[in-house]
């Protein structure tokens, strides 16, 4: 059973620092897209970053450019989001998400299966 597990989440000050891990199960992150979103209350589901099936290249969307990391350990099933210099417009549920598309998107329909979210939230 292909299952995503999100932890990391928590309440920090502007400019903090949190790691969000994603932990995979039922399937390896060899040529599987990952993608990382949010959603703010209110407001649509964003893509905020993600890895390549292909290649495992990386993207950002603007907002986090420069900021945020996406990386994956396969020894350890995990793709992780290191997220520096956060703001409060970063507050939001953070999911991760895979799919069997080719390549990568920000788009939430290229995805199959997702994480239940954890919770992010920064103060100024």
């Amino acid at each position: 059973q292909v299952q995503l597990v999100e932890s990391g989440g928590g309440l920090v000050h502007s400019g903090g620092s949190l790691r969000l891990s994603c932990a995979v199960s039922g399937f390896t992150l060899d040529n599987h897209a990952i993608g990382w979103f949010r959603q703010a209350p209110g407001k649509e589901r964003e893509g905020v970053s993600c890895i390549s099936s292909t290649d495992a290249s990386t993207y950002y969307a603007d907002s986090v450019k420069d900021r945020f990391t996406i990386y994956k350990d396969n020894t350890r099933n995990t793709v992780y989001l290191q997220m520096n210099n956060l703001k409060p417009e970063d507050t939001a549920n953070y999911y991760c998400a895979t799919g069997w598309g080719v390549g990568a998107s920000f788009l939430a329909a290229f995805y199959d299966v997702w994480g239940q979210g954890t919770q992010v939230t920064v103060s100024s």
